[in-house]
């Protein structure tokens, strides 16, 4: 049930490779339920489910089979919510939008750990 967009904009997200990459939680990382991401960001529930479903928002499926989400998702919703009302996306411009806005800041931690400035403060 994974999204190859969501798993693309995720590995673009990472600075090393994903088969390079280890993970190894020393605490449980906490994971939100629907209805309390809902409540954080101010969204329907239905409205969660379809931006998972389009794959702007990331969320995994728990034991009993329920959306959890990691503790980012509230901003990472009100993201895709100030570029809906912000600049009237739609729901596919939005998720090539958050794409592009993904890998800009991946140049930019590219450009800080080379050592390059550009003169220009970064937009982001």
């Amino acid at each position: 049930m994974s999204d190859p967009r969501a798993e693309a904009r995720q590995a673009s997200r990472l600075t090393a490779p994903a088969s390079a990459r280890v993970r190894y939680a020393i605490v449980p990382v906490p994971r939100l339920s629907l209805q309390t991401v809902a409540r954080r960001s101010g969204v329907h529930p239905d409205l969660v489910r379809r931006f998972v479903a389009l794959g702007l928002v990331e969320a995994e499926r728990d034991a009993s089979g329920g959306l959890v989400f990691d503790p980012t998702a509230p901003a990472a919703l009100a993201r895709v919510q100030r570029l809906r009302t912000g600049l009237c996306l739609n729901y596919a411009s939005i998720g090539l939008v958050l794409d592009l806005l993904d890998r800009i800041s991946m140049l930019e931690a590219a450009l800080r750990r080379a050592g390059t400035r550009s003169e220009t403060p970064p937009w982001t």
